[in-house]
C-alpha cells in the first residue's frame, strides 16, 4: 500500500510538473526544445496520410453501402466481433418484385416475359455488385482499417511520450537555469568579505552555507537533465523510424488501390456484358411485338476493357411502307445497288469502330467517318443499310452512333 501511495503521488508530481511546463510555455514564459525541420516534416506527412486515409475509407464506405442505417449497423456487429448477415442488394430486391410482377400478370405475355428477362439480368447485377463489394472491402477497406487501428495508434502513442519526454527535458532545464542563477547570487554574497567588528556576523557563513547548498542543487538538477536528455533522444529515434515507416504504409495502399481499381473494373464489365445480353435480347423480342420499328445499340459486341466505351444509345427509326424490289429469302446476296433509299426515314451515323466487309453486301467502315443509314422491311434489327457516296451496304447497328 505504501508502495502505490509513493508511485502515486510520484506521479502526481510528474503530471503537475509537465502542466506547468506546458502552460508557461503557452504564455512564453518557458522556453521549448523545437524538434529538426526533417523530423517536422515527417510529422506533418503522417498527419497528412492519417486525414486522408480516414476521408478515402469513409467516401469508399459510403460508394459499397449508400445506406447509412446499414453501415451503422455493420459497423456495430464488427465492434461486437459478430458475423454480419448477408444483406439482399437493390438489384436483386428489383428482380424479386419483377420476377413476383411477371408471375401474377402473366409470364406468358409479352410483358411478363420481358419482366422475367429483365429481372434475371438484374438478380446477375446485384451477385455482381455483392461480389464487387466483398472483393473491394477485402482487398482495399480492411488494409485502410488496420492502418488506422494499428499502425496510426502506435505512432500516436509513441509521439505522446515523446511530448512527455519533450516536456520532461524543458522542465529539467528550467530547473538547471533557476539553480544556476540562485547559485551564482548566492556566490556573490559569500564572496563578501565579513566585517567581524559587526554585531551579525553570522551572515557571511550562512551565506557560504546557501552557496554550497546551491551547488548541490545544480549538481542534482544536471544529472537529471542528462537522464531527461537521453530518454528523450532514445524516444525521438524511436518515434522517428515508426514516421519513416509511413513511406512503406504508402507504397501497401497503393498497391491496395491498384486492388481496388481492378475489382471495379471487373465489376464494371461484368454488368456492361449482362445489360447488352439483355439489350440484344429486348431488341429481338421488340422486332417480333412491334414489327414497324427497329432498336439498335450503339455499343460494340466486345470492346477492350481498357478502351473508352461510346456510350450506350438507343435509336428507334420509322421503316417506309415501299422500297424497289428485293432478293428473295433465300439468295446469298442483297442486291443493294437496286435498292433505292426511302424518302423519308433515313439518318445519319457516325462510325465507332473500323470494319471489314465480310462479303460484298457489307459495307466497309472507318472509325469516325459519317455515313447514311436506314432500315429496310424483313431486315435484321442487328444491321443497317448505310451510303457513303455511290457505297451501300448492310452494316452492323453495333459499330454505329446514330445522329439526330
Amino acid at each position: 500500500m505504501d508502495f502505490n501511495m509513493k508511485k502515486l503521488a510520484s506521479d502526481a508530481g510528474i503530471f503537475f510538473t509537465r502542466a506547468v511546463q506546458f502552460t508557461e510555455e503557452k504564455f512564453g514564459q518557458a522556453e521549448k526544445t523545437e524538434l529538426d525541420a526533417h523530423f517536422e516534416n515527417l510529422l506533418a506527412r503522417a498527419d497528412s496520410t492519417k486525414n486522408w486515409t480516414e476521408k478515402i475509407l469513409r467516401q469508399t464506405e459510403v460508394l459499397l453501402q449508400p445506406n447509412p442505417s446499414a453501415r451503422v449497423e455493420e459497423f456495430l456487429y464488427e465492434k461486437l466481433d459478430r458475423k454480419v448477415p448477408s444483406r439482399v442488394t437493390n438489384g436483386e430486391l428489383l428482380a424479386q418484385y419483377m420476377a413476383e410482377a411477371a408471375s401474377e400478370l402473366g409470364p406468358t405475355t409479352p410483358y411478363g416475359k420481358t419482366l422475367i428477362k429483365v429481372s434475371e439480368a438484374e438478380k446477375r447485377l446485384g451477385a455482381a455488385e455483392r461480389d464487387f463489394i466483398h472483393t473491394a472491402s477485402v482487398s482495399f477497406l480492411t488494409p485502410l482499417r488496420n492502418f488506422l487501428e494499428g499502425d496510426w495508434k502506435t505512432i500516436s502513442k509513441e509521439r505522446r511520450l515523446l511530448q512527455n519526454r519533450r516536456l520532461d527535458l524543458d522542465a529539467c532545464k528550467a530547473r538547471l537555469k533557476r539553480a544556476k542563477a540562485a547559485e551564482a547570487k548566492a556566490t556573490c554574497e559569500g564572496d563578501t568579505v565579513p566585517d567581524f567588528q559587526e554585531t551579525r556576523p553570522r551572515n557571511y557563513i550562512l551565506s557560504a552555507s546557501a552557496s554550497a547548498l546551491w551547488n548541490d542543487e545544480v549538481d542534482k538538477a544536471e544529472q537529471e537533465l542528462r537522464v531527461a536528455q537521453t530518454e528523450f533522444d532514445r524516444q525521438a529515434e524511436v518515434t522517428r523510424l515508426l514516421l519513416e515507416g509511413i513511406s512503406s504504409t504508402h507504397v501497401n495502399h497503393l498497391r491496395c488501390l491498384h486492388e481496388f481499381v481492378k475489382s471495379q473494373t471487373t465489376y464494371y464489365a461484368q454488368c456492361y456484358r449482362h445489360m447488352l445480353d439483355l439489350q440484344k435480347q429486348l431488341g429481338s423480342s421488340q422486332g417480333a411485338i412491334f414489327p414497324g420499328t427497329f432498336v439498335g445499340t450503339t455499343e460494340p459486341a466486345s470492346p477492350p476493357l481498357n478502351s473508352t466505351s461510346p456510350t450506350t444509345t438507343a435509336a428507334t427509326m420509322p421503316v417506309v411502307p415501299s422500297v424497289a424490289s428485293l432478293p428473295p429469302a433465300g439468295e446469298a446476296a442483297l442486291c443493294l445497288e437496286e435498292v433505292a433509299p426511302p424518302a423519308s426515314g433515313t439518318r445519319k451515323a457516325r462510325v465507332l469502330y473500323d470494319y471489314e466487309a465480310a462479303d460484298s453486301s457489307e459495307l466497309a467502315l472507318l472509325a469516325d467517318e459519317l455515313i447514311t443509314v436506314y432500315s429496310l422491311p424483313g431486315m435484321d434489327p442487328d444491321w443497317l443499310i448505310g451510303e457513303r457516296g455511290n457505297k451501300k451496304g448492310k452494316v452492323p447497328v453495333t459499330y454505329l452512333e446514330l445522329l439526330s
